[in-house]
């Protein structure tokens, strides 16, 4: 089921604009809404389209079939991150106005120098320069395979024209960025300016982007998070009164499932603790379980999610500055993770029979996503091989950090194949292996499936430990 969303531009609204977004979903039968990697509204659960036109100030779209996108942008991210200089809060408000259409393309408004918003996971790119109001243009079209970059830079004030143009010549099919260039040049006046260098994007680690946080010295900014992306309607709708109250103008979403409110003055500090008191909310999670990408109302990668989370915490192991995806092979999502967990397409056999989940590992080119790069790290794995890979992978990551990348490509580790005997869940298909143990539930490594305790539960679906049945699997291993 595609889930009914709402496009908020550049992910930016009002806490007049919330509230009235939440008094609309408790109308039509909701008590939570969530928000989307286009930092968009979902409305996550089946609704009646009937009761649309009470709420005539909305307009609700599924992107698939209404053929509408969202708009990011990284205004989230100004006043509390590395900023250009000329790019303030101000500006990007002023540059969303100008888009007044629909568009058919994802669109993103970006500064290079910030981490939390990615840059490039739109089809059309505006990314500032160094140069007051003028923007890199890198092009991504639905039928490119590549991100190219636009042979000039745009001027703040032409961007939606620029952008309706390319919209307008996509059924001539263009194949290339100077076709690009030529057919939009014909189509409108534009005060483009001369890519004079390259756009160079700095490597920032991965920001903490949750609790109350100080910007200068009489303002907080609050980042709020809920691992299960659901956030209650009568939360949002006291807390988009306290913002009036505290004169607070914009609430901003980030592409991670989350929302960040800046400007808190310091002396209505602990009214907001209060609220959040009030309503239990929790503003500590670790980054181990922030910094994730995970398909909307998926059960499955949440509860990949919640294993491989769990296991890292087990462990005591960092993931500063690094981010994760899940995905599968029949998504259509642009990656934009540090490090991708992509499920492979089961095999077609014959008769009936349970097949396990095999997984891919990807990393970004330096654990980089910004370099649109991915790497194969390992292929055809099962899920409990995952924990121990992507700690390695983890290792991996901070060994490179500061070091100076070599060019030359390293020859792939090789592999050798194994036969091992486990067992498998018969409800999820998750496996134990006595080699491995199970560190969710302390089981230590070497641990015989006879020897668990008969309070034993599966770590995925907690069915019970008689619901195991022995398998015997190919593994692959490195050499």
């Amino acid at each position: 089921m595609e889930p009914y969303r709402l496009m908020i531009n550049g992910g930016v609204l009002s806490s007049g604009e919330l509230k009235y977004i939440c008094e609309a979903a408790e109308g039509l039968g909701l008590d939570a809404i969530s928000f989307g990697s286009r930092q968009d509204i979902i409305f996550p659960e089946e609704i009646d389209e009937s009761k649309f036109s009470q709420f005539d100030k909305i307009q609700f779209v599924k992107p698939k079939r209404d053929g509408v996108e969202n708009i990011a942008s990284s205004y989230v991210s100004s006043d509390i991150l590395p900023s250009t200089s000329w790019l303030t809060s101000d500006r990007y408000l002023y540059v969303l106005e100008q888009f007044k259409h629909n568009p058919k393309l994802r669109i993103n408004v970006i500064d290079p120098k910030q981490r939390l918003v990615p840059l490039f996971t739109g089809n059309v790119n505006f990314i500032a320069s160094r140069h007051e109001d003028y923007w890199y243009l890198y092009l991504r079209l639905p039928s490119w395979q590549d991100t190219k970059m636009y042979p000039a830079l745009i001027y703040s004030w032409d961007m939606d024209k620029v952008e309706q143009a390319i919209e307008n010549i996509l059924i001539e099919e263009p194949e290339t960025v100077e076709m690009v260039f030529d057919l939009v040049n014909d189509a409108v006046e534009t005060n483009n300016r001369t890519v004079d260098k390259p756009l160079k994007v700095p490597f920032y680690p991965f920001p903490y982007y949750e609790g109350m946080n100080r910007i200068g010295t009489d303002r907080y900014w609050l980042g709020l998070y809920w691992r299960n992306n659901r956030y209650d309607l009568k939360f949002l709708k006291a807390m988009c009164d306290l913002c009036s109250e505290n004169k607070i103008g914009k609430i901003s979403i980030t592409p991670w499932k989350s929302f960040i409110v800046k400007g808190i003055p310091a002396k209505h500090k602990l009214q907001w603790e209060k609220l959040l008191g009030k309503f239990g909310i929790n503003v500590r999670h670790s980054m181990l379980e922030m910094n994730w990408h995970v398909p909307v109302n998926d059960k499955e990668a949440l509860n990949l999610k919640k294993y491989l989370v769990t296991n890292f915490d087990q462990n005591d192991i960092s993931t500063y500055g690094l981010t994760f995806g899940i995905t599968s092979y029949d998504s259509d999502t642009y990656n934009f993770t540090s490090i991708v967990i992509e499920k492979n397409r089961p095999p077609q056999v014959n008769g009936v029979f349970k097949i396990r989940d095999t997984y891919n590992l990807l990393h970004a080119k330096d654990f980089d996503p910004n370099t649109r790069e991915y790497i194969m790290h390992v292929q055809d794995v099962d899920m409990v091989e995952l924990p121990g890979l992507l700690m390695e992978l983890s290792k991996l990551y901070f060994e490179q950090l500061g070091v100076e990348k070599e060019k030359e490509t390293l020859p792939e580790t090789p592999k050798k194949s194994e036969e091992e005997e486990v067992y498998q869940c018969s409800e999820c298909l998750t496996v134990y292996s006595e080699v491995y143990g199970d560190i969710t539930q302390d089981i230590p490594p070497n641990t015989h499936f006879e020897n668990l305790p008969e309070t034993y539960e599966c770590s995925i679906c907690e069915a019970p430990k008689s619901s195991f049945r022995k398998k015997a699997f190919q593994i692959l291993r490195n050499s």
